[in-house]
């Protein structure tokens, strides 16, 4: 049996508190995902050194982008846009370091909410900033009230994502302000929402496996088939089918 592939996670930061000293974190479904995938999860926290960086994902057969605030998008040259609440600086500082090495490497990647929209902006992309502003005529795209919000995921043919899900009617969790504007090059759209906003993307650079989605497969409002996302990635990088486990 080959050995079983090592995939880093990136982690969310929090800066010391009155209630708190300063804290690194991370969502268990991420790591649930890929252990019952098939895959070993390795916990990255931000590093500031970025030969550190380089030298873990020597170790590395794959990086797992995670979800959490938002981008700051005076950091691509853009004004700051009074709906963005934009993640922590240290924590933001490492993800665009991983994110620029990952694309260089072309290492396997999936990249999740603010992972896929970082993932398309290191490759060249843009992002909306608040899509109720920047497209008035979409649908909801978060519910403060309600954190178990969905909607409609329509798939391409012949993506990853139509591999996940097949055919049928598929909902699938929302809770995003931001989303891609212009894709980058390397990408092409896998799934999209009934008003046109991109909800997933892939490589289209050969050899390249890269997954990405705008939803939150990891998240207690996921599916049981929104999980196959976790399994997909695995296959892609070692190009075996995982005997999957269920998570307690």
């Amino acid at each position: 049996m080959a050995a079983k592939p090592l995939i880093g996670i990136n982690t969310d930061y929090r800066a010391s508190r009155k209630e708190h000293a300063a804290l690194s974190f991370v969502a268990a479904g991420y790591f649930d995902g890929i252990t019952a995938a098939g895959g070993i999860p390795v916990i990255l926290p931000p590093l500031a050194d970025e030969d550190d960086v380089v030298r873990l994902l020597d170790l590395l057969d794959g990086v797992v982008m995670v979800g959490g605030a938002d981008l700051d998008p005076r950091r691509d040259g853009w004004m700051p846009h009074p709906a963005v609440r934009p993640m922590d600086a240290r924590r933001e500082d490492f993800d665009r370091m991983l994110a620029k090495h990952v694309c260089r490497r072309h290492m396997p990647v999936l990249a999740i909410g603010a992972g896929m929209q970082l993932l398309n902006i290191t490759e060249g992309g843009t992002l909306f900033f608040h899509i109720p502003e920047d497209l008035p005529k979409a649908i909801p795209h978060k519910d403060p009230c309600d954190n178990s919000h969905r909607h409609a995921l329509l798939v391409e043919a012949g993506s990853v994502m139509e591999r996940v899900y097949g055919d049928g009617e598929i909902r699938v969790n929302s809770m995003h302000h931001m989303a891609i504007d212009d894709l980058a090059t390397s990408f092409k759209i896998a799934a999209r929402a009934p008003d046109g906003v991109i909800e997933a993307i892939e490589s289209q650079v050969e050899g390249w496996v890269a997954i990405a989605t705008q939803f939150h497969p990891e998240a207690e409002t996921a599916s049981a088939l929104d999980m196959k996302i976790f399994e997909e990635f695995v296959i892609g990088i070692t190009g075996e089918v995982p005997e999957v486990k269920l998570v307690a």
